[in-house]
Formats: C-alpha cells, structure tokens, sequence
C-alpha cells in the first residue's frame, strides 16, 4: 500500500511539473506562432491577447508522464493491471483532439470541420476498448447494454453501449467547450471532476487498476496548467485543451465502471448551463453549439456584480459540493441530488436573469 501511495505522488508531481513548464513553453510559442485569444468582442472578459496553445501543454505532459509510467511499471512491476489498448485510443483521441484544437484557434474553421475532429476522437475512444455495458439500475441491478453483438479487430463490441458511450462523450465534450469563459473555470472545475473520480476509482474500481494512477496523471498536468490559467489568465486552454478535458472526463467515467451520475453530479452546473444555452440559441435560430455569447450562468454572474474571481470559486465550490455528495450516495441518492442541483441551478439562474432584465429596463 505504502508503495503505491509513492507512485501516485510521484507521478502526479511528475505531470504536475510538466504541465506547469509546457504551459510556460506554450505560452512563448503561441506569441510566436500568433495563436492568441484577440479580445475584440463585449462577451471577452480579457483586455489583451492571450495565447490559447494551453491543451497542447496539458496533452504533452500527459503523454509524456503516462509513457514514463508505462516505462516504469514494465521495469520496476508495480503490480498494476493496465489495459493499454484503451491507454493507446486515448491517447490518439487527445492528439486528434489537439490538432483540431490548433488549427481551429489559428484558422477559425467551421462548425462541421471542427465537430468532424471531436465525432472521430470519440470513435478512436471507444473502438480501441472503451464502451460502456451497463449502466447500474436504481433499487438495485443494471440495465443491460450488450446489445447487438459484433466483433471487429479481435474485440467483441454492442451497438447500445457504443451509441450511449458515443453521446456521453459528445455530452462532456461539449459541456467542457462552452464551460471555457472565465480565467480558470473549465480546467478548475474538470480538475475537481477527475478528483472525485480518482476517489471513485480507488474504492470501485477493479483490484489494482491503471486507471487511478492515469486519473491522477492527467489531474496533475491539468493542474499545473490551471496555476497560469486562474485569473488574471496568461494562457489560455484554447479548442483544443477545452476538448481535451471534455473528451478525459468522458472517457474516465467510462473506465472506472461507468460511474457517470458522479461525473454528472460534478459537472451538473456547467451541463445543465449547456442544455439550457443550447436551447435558446436554438429558439434564436442561431448555432447551438459554435455560437458564442453572454448567455451562460457564468457570464450572468459577472452581470450581477460578481468579480472574475468570485464568479469562478462559486461554481468551484458548488461542483465540489455535489461531488463529495455523490461519493457518499447511491444510485437513487445520485438521482435525487441530481433533481436537488436542477432546482438549485434553475432558481440560481432565475434570480440572475430577472436582474439582468431589471436592468436592461
């Protein structure tokens, strides 16, 4: 046990440094390559232009730390059981990622291109050993999703459990994208998400897993990152590191038993923000995921007096309180907590709008 607390540490301050140096290199290579964030929109809390290659930083200290742990599991055998097809789809889904995320932040390409680049990242994801198969029923049991059996590269795979793990890992992508509005929101709040599932990971896991080790990996990067990220920001996480995080806590998820009601229960504020944004800009007949706006809860907070700051460590704490919630209760306890967070969020959201209408008047 002893040993094992070592390699979490070590590696988590392994990526944790990385994370922090590439941000640094990221943040001179974006000035250089003119891959900034130009604040020249009322919606932009910034006042000058901020380097946006903060995903690549995150996706090279990940990659890296996760090659040095293999490196030394295979030499020093820690004992740990990994599956490194799935390691492997991962991590050629965050590089897909990344280089939509690159050209997208210099190139400004269209809806369509840079959703091709998120729908292939998912199917890397999920063909190379990563689907969900059940999904634990309330009062007890599971619903079944090995369904429509077929085999393809050796590997058996069901047609329900990839398309519900196909929109899960849309859902969180997309939920982390229009989360990046504030200096440190979308990286702090992933960063308690893949917290509550490394805690996850440990106690439901299966027996000496990769997956608390590779959680910890990534949270550690992230965090290193989130140090240059919080505000006033010097780099920012771009398309790229937006997705990338969406796409890790997907996938995380998904590996560690399918415990998506923790995962949603941690990220309910921003996923219901997403559902709610989507659907008044379907209502204004504008794009509902490329469009970008004032419309958000964080934005409304700002609007109602709230500093940069302040409006961020709320949604900190509010993320963290649901998810040491969810650790505690089970799957019914996770489905009323989740109907308590829309109740909480709507009446949130009521009170902020109705200011802002008062004021607008």
């Amino acid at each position: 046990m002893e040993h094992r607390i070592l390699i979490y540490i070590l590696f988590f301050l392994l990526s944790f440094s990385l994370g922090y140096i590439f941000s640094l290199l990221m943040i001179e290579l974006s000035f250089k390559l003119k891959i900034l964030d130009i604040p020249n929109e009322k919606r932009k809390i910034h006042s000058l232009p901020t380097p946006l290659l903060g995903g690549v930083g995150i996706y090279l200290s990940f990659l890296i730390s996760v090659i040095l742990f293999f490196v030394f599991n295979y030499f020093f055998d820690f004992g740990i059981v990994i599956n490194y097809l799935q390691i492997i789809g991962v991590l050629i889904a965050g590089l897909i990622i990344i280089i939509g995320g690159i050209m997208d932040d210099k190139y400004n390409l269209s809806a369509i291109k840079q959703t091709l680049f998120v729908l292939l990242a998912c199917f890397v994801i999920i063909f190379l050993g990563t689907q969900i198969k059940f999904i634990t029923r309330p009062g007890g049991g599971i619903f079944d999703l090995t369904i429509g059996e077929f085999k393809l590269f050796g590997m058996n795979f069901y047609v329900l459990g990839i398309i519900i793990t196909f929109l899960w890992l849309l859902i969180t992508t997309n939920a982390t994208k229009l989360l990046d509005g504030l200096d440190g929101l979308c990286s702090g709040i992933t960063s308690i998400g893949f917290v509550m599932l490394f805690v996850v990971s440990l106690f439901w896991d299966k027996s000496n897993s990769f997956t608390p080790n590779i959680i910890l990996i990534f949270l550690g990067a992230v965090m290193g990152f989130l140090i240059l990220n919080f505000s006033p920001a010097k780099i920012f996480l771009g398309n790229g590191g937006s997705n990338l995080l969406g796409i890790m806590i997907g996938f995380f998820a998904v590996a560690t038993g399918a415990k998506i009601a923790t995962a949603l229960l941690v990220m309910g504020l921003p996923l219901l923000d997403m559902i709610l944004v989507i659907i008044q800009r379907l209502k204004n007949h504008e794009h509902p995921l490329t469009h970008a706006d004032r419309k958000h809860l964080h934005f409304k907070l700002i609007d109602y007096g709230f500093s940069v700051k302040k409006a961020v460590l709320f949604m900190y704490l509010a993320s963290f309180t649901f998810g040491v919630i969810a650790l505690f209760q089970d799957t019914i306890g996770k489905i009323l907590m989740l109907f308590v967070l829309f109740i909480f969020f709507s009446l949130i959201f009521y009170k902020l709008s109705k200011h802002e209408k008062a004021n607008n008047n």
